[in-house]
């Protein structure tokens, strides 16, 4: 399967959840927070991230209503699956109370994607809850698991059978981490004890779901969407070094898949960062070769995922891959030095059986706002237009061959 992700908020525009009210709340802060917090380079070349609308998600890339457009797109590029999120805060905007139309708004969609020969990878949660539920507590509550077990039967018994693929969770291990550890994302609590017990709830939150999707649907598949980090030591040499690995490795990369077992059909990847640790656990960037946002590219960090993610005897999904690149000069390499490193592992008899770009679209890139642009498609945010980019056409290559050509 060849296809692009995106996910509902920051797609879709007109979301009412707790990041919409989060963004509203700490616009100014974060345009402030710029001009220290990224290299003089990227203020030049990205001046938007000064400013606070930047961060105010609004109508994003008004894909709510023009996803009939942007899904003739991603078959004019070849895509035969798309992966895309259901905003709970449509689906259920009071507590108990479930809006029918928002149903049949998803269910157009999905048959969307279908009517156009596209497999549809349907999320069910990507990072956001309805306000009601966060005014609970979210995912820290222990009302989280019922709540979203409740959700989750709503739409599987009215969707369910409309789709074969079904992802639970969008980077579990990313919410926590952000909200709770570093407390950067909502609700920006430092308190590694709650992280702790959220890995609980939300393997817990996954596994209800696992059952309960299998009971109200046939013939469908389901997993969870992992982010997996690629972590080296500095030192290779040193004890340290390598115990710093091993700790960040199991917290980011093994132990929500460990706490999860037995309840996937299949398992995920998706890869974004590389890193390399010192003790006590500073990050040490090669800066070699980088993206819009400074992150480094290092291909051959999926190759290594996937062959650890092979001793569980599960087809693999890379469900996202990709890099802020608004000149399009890095995108068509990394996609091919990637899909090339994926190829490595198959042919050492890795499952893996789909490749999804992040994203089709640009669009709302989280507490960065509009300015990263990680689209196979340009959107000019103002008028909606969009643009295919030429690695987008570059891609479409392999998607139709489904073979891949490389330069010596």
């Amino acid at each position: 399967m060849w296809g692009a992700s995106t996910s509902a908020h920051q797609v879709e525009g007109g979301t009412d959840n707790n990041w919409s009210e989060w963004e509203k709340k700490n616009a100014e802060r974060l345009a402030r927070e710029a001009h220290s917090k990224w290299d003089p380079g990227q203020r030049e070349k990205f001046p938007e991230m000064l400013k606070a609308e930047n961060y105010i998600s609004g109508k994003a890339c008004d894909h709510y209503n023009l996803y009939e457009k942007d899904f003739e797109i991603a078959k004019e590029l070849g895509h035969n699956a798309h992966r895309f999120s259901v905003e709970w805060s449509r689906i259920e905007p009071e507590q108990g109370t479930f809006d029918e139309e928002q149903i049949e708004h998803y269910r157009k969609v999905i048959r969307s994607l279908r009517e156009k020969g596209i497999e549809p990878f349907v999320c069910l949660w990507h990072w956001t809850n309805p306000v009601w539920l966060e005014k609970e507590g979210g995912i820290a509550s222990e009302l989280f698991v019922p709540y979203f077990s409740r959700y989750v039967d709503k739409v599987s018994q009215a969707l369910g059978n409309e789709a074969r693929f079904w992802v639970t969770l969008n980077e579990p291990t990313s919410m926590l981490a952000a909200g709770y550890v570093k407390g950067s994302w909502p609700p920006q609590k430092r308190n590694p004890f709650a992280a702790l017990s959220i890995y609980k709830i939300l393997s817990d939150a996954h596994k209800e779901a696992y059952g309960i999707l299998h009971k109200n649907c046939e013939n469908i598949k389901v997993g969870f969407a992992d982010m997996l980090w690629y972590l080296e030591p500095a030192n290779k040499n040193s004890i340290l070094d390598k115990l710093v690995v091993k700790i960040a490795d199991y917290f980011t990369n093994g132990k929500f898949l460990k706490m999860t077992e037995g309840f996937n059909d299949f398992l995920t990847a998706q890869y974004y960062f590389y890193r390399k640790f010192s003790f006590p656990g500073i990050a040490k960037n090669s800066f070699e070769d980088i993206t819009d946002m400074g992150w480094d590219i290092h291909a051959e960090g999926i190759y290594h995922i996937i062959t650890h993610l092979k001793k569980y005897n599960l087809p693999i999904y890379v469900t996202e891959n990709g890099l802020a690149d608004s000149e399009d000069k890095k995108r068509t390499k990394f996609i091919k030095d990637h899909l090339f490193c994926i190829h490595k592992a198959i042919s050492e008899g890795a499952d893996v059986r789909g490749y999804f770009y992040w994203s089709l679209l640009d669009n709302f890139e989280w507490d960065k706002g509009f300015w990263p642009r990680f689209g196979l498609v340009e959107v000019d945010f103002e008028t909606q237009e969009r643009r295919i980019r030429p690695s987008a056409l570059e891609y479409k290559k392999t998607c139709e061959s489904n073979e891949l050509e490389i330069e010596e």
